[in-house]
This record gives structure tokens, sequence and C-alpha cells, in this order.
């Protein structure tokens, strides 16, 4: 079977089990916190996997990782995935349960990229720019440095890219060297 097809169903039945309760919303936030969970933990996914770990440890492990207050119908969903051993799924389920989320909602994710953080004000003219330019979307933004990028900017929004750091003009001119010979 492909690892993206079980994922994906079983984030769909959530999505419209959870539609049905009014709580698609608070079963999305509990996702960040499921996603932001097994990005901070590697071991939590080899915990999961291991068959030595019982069914009722993953099943707190899983709770745990949704908040201190999960949801009634994000725990039905743990026991589900439990029951049926798909617990090592758990963590592509969040990802394509935002995912479905996401564009059945209509919210773009938005990522900027800085060689260094940036001043309050100043990130806050780039959320802007951004909110002027997608005006029909909702926007989750995420910040992030990564000094390898030298100065300026990178605006990842859903699959758009805007470059406009050093890092990116440099090889630009590298390339422009190179077809001139």
């Amino acid at each position: 079977m492909n690892g993206g097809l079980i994922p994906h169903r079983y984030a769909k039945a959530l999505y419209k089990f959870a539609l049905e309760h009014n709580s698609a919303q608070a079963v999305y936030d509990e996702m960040h916190s499921v996603v932001r969970a097994f990005e901070e933990n590697p071991g939590l996914l080899k915990a999961l996997s291991n068959p030595s770990v019982s069914a009722a440890d993953k099943s707190k492990l899983l709770i745990t990782a949704a908040g201190p207050e999960a949801e009634n119908d994000y725990k039905g969903f743990v026991r589900l995935i439990i029951d049926n051993k798909r617990e090592a799924y758990a963590y592509e389920m969040a990802l394509a349960y935002r995912d479905i989320y996401r564009e059945a909602n209509n919210i773009s994710t938005v990522r900027i990229t800085t060689a260094m953080k940036l001043p309050d004000a100043e990130m806050a003219k780039l959320h802007a720019l951004i909110e002027k330019s997608f005006p029909e979307n909702k926007l989750e933004f995420t910040d992030r440095i990564d000094a390898s990028i030298i100065g300026g900017f990178v605006i990842d929004v859903d699959q758009v890219r805007m470059d406009a750091s050093i890092s990116n003009e440099i090889e630009n001119l590298r390339q422009k060297l190179f077809s001139t010979k």
C-alpha cells in the first residue's frame, strides 16, 4: 500500500467526522500540536512503531501530543488508529488533516525566511505586503532564520516562492557568468 494513501484516507474520514460534530477547527488546532510534537521529539515515531510499546501507552503518547485538553473526537480517532494498528502513520495523518482543512477553508501557509531576526516593524510590513497580495486567502505565517541566505528574504506561499535573498542573487550571477563562456 501507498504510505500516503492510508494517512490521507484516515485524515479525510476524521475531517468529515469533525465537520459533522462541529469540531473541525479544534481538531485542526490539535493537529498543529501533534505535528509539532513529532517534529520536536523524533523518538515519538519510534515509540509508536515499536511493537513492545503497549497500545495504551501509544494512545497516551498521541493524546498527550495533542495538548492538555484534547477533544473527544481526536481521542476517538486515536482509539481508531490504535485498534487498526495504524499508529505508525499518525504523523502523516496529522499533516494530511491539516492539508485537507486548509484546502477546505482557503488557508495558505506562508513561510518567511530571513538571514537574521528582523525587527517587529519590518516583519509586520512583510506580513502586510503578503496579505495585500493574497486578499482572498486566510494566511498562516511562520518565520524562520537561515543565515545561509546571507541577506534579504525568501517568501513561500503554498507552492509559490519569491526569493529576494543575497544567496539567490549570487547564484544568478554565477549562472550568467557560466552562460557567457
